[in-house]
């Protein structure tokens, strides 16, 4: 009963991390800026941080479930 949250909660990080990836990815391939009035590399160095945190972290939640 307790793994219900674990595998919402993973499934809700990877689902952000994985489409975070995928937008950077897209983003640098067009040329096109990550964030407006950011340096294009610290923007994409943060997001591509956030976005594999976010999946390292859905796989901790499954984990757990």
């Amino acid at each position: 009963m307790e793994s219900g949250p674990a595998i919402f909660v993973g499934t809700v990080f990877a689902l952000f991390g994985g489409a975070l990836l995928a937008w950077t990815a897209v983003r640098l391939r067009q040329g096109e800026p990550v964030a407006h009035g950011v340096s294009r590399v610290a923007s994409a160095t943060l997001a591509s941080v956030a976005g594999t945190g976010a999946l390292a972290l859905g796989m901790w939640c499954f984990t757990r479930a």
